[in-house]
Order: structure tokens, then C-alpha cells, then sequence
């Protein structure tokens, strides 16, 4: 083919989810919408939203792998990939499912245990305010 392609790394805060040698193209959501991404394509960094990241290989084909919100950055043919969470292995509706399920959930449970913090600091303020009368 004579083309470089692209070795593509997606990361995990403990570890590595995959490496793929070879891959042709990339597809990925932001918050401002989908891109592709070619070997040829000049260094870039975008921020990724919960989706269907999708990428494509000689031998396999298109593949797709689940993944929460996270950072792509391209720096040649190295595109690194750094997620809070991915899931591979499933077909594609079962991908957007578990996508609602899992990572949608996780943004609601954030926002419980923030609301939890918020008062929790709040009550501390107007007792040490309290205290501080006395």
C-alpha cells in the first residue's frame, strides 16, 4: 500500500484496553460533532464524549469499542486514546445500549455525590460560622 498507518493506543486509568497496529481510519464524537481520522491527517488533540468510537483495519474490518468521555491525541502515526471507561467485544446496538446504561449512570451518580458534597460543605461552614460567634 505504500500509505503509513496508523497504530492506535486507548487507555484506561489502570491500564491498557488495546492496541491495534495498522489501523486505516478512526471515527470519533465530540461535542461538537463526529471526525475522521486518515493516516495522512495533520497532529490534532480532541475531547471525546460517552459514544461509539470506531476504527478500521486491513484484516478486520471495521471495529467499534464503547468508550466514556475522555482525550485523542495524534502525533504522527501514534493515536493515543486516554478514556475513563471502554467496552469492546459486543455488536453495535448492544454497544449503544450498554453505553446508556453504564455511562450515562455514572454521570448521575456524580451529580448525587456532588449534591451530597454541597451540603455536607454547607452544613460545615454554619457550624464553624457558629462557632466562631461564640
Amino acid at each position: 500500500m505504500g500509505t503509513t498507518l496508523m497504530d492506535l493506543k486507548i487507555v484506561l486509568p489502570f491500564r491498557v484496553f488495546v492496541e491495534i497496529k495498522n489501523v486505516t481510519r478512526i471515527v470519533l464524537e465530540t461535542s461538537e460533532g463526529f471526525y475522521g481520522l486518515l493516516p495522512q491527517r495533520l497532529d490534532c488533540v480532541a475531547a471525546l464524549v460517552p459514544g461509539i468510537f470506531t476504527y478500521e483495519t486491513e484484516k478486520e474490518g471495521d471495529n467499534y469499542i464503547a468508550i466514556d468521555e475522555g482525550v485523542l491525541i495524534k502525533a504522527g502515526s501514534q493515536v493515543m486514546v486516554a478514556v475513563r471507561n471502554a467496552i469492546g467485544g459486543a455488536d453495535l446496538g448492544k454497544l449503544q445500549e450498554l453505553i446508556e446504561k453504564q455511562f450515562m449512570n455514572l454521570d448521575e451518580k456524580e451529580k448525587n455525590v456532588r449534591s451530597v458534597m454541597a451540603k455536607m460543605e454547607s452544613g460545615f461552614i454554619q457550624r464553624l460560622e457558629k462557632f466562631h460567634k461564640e
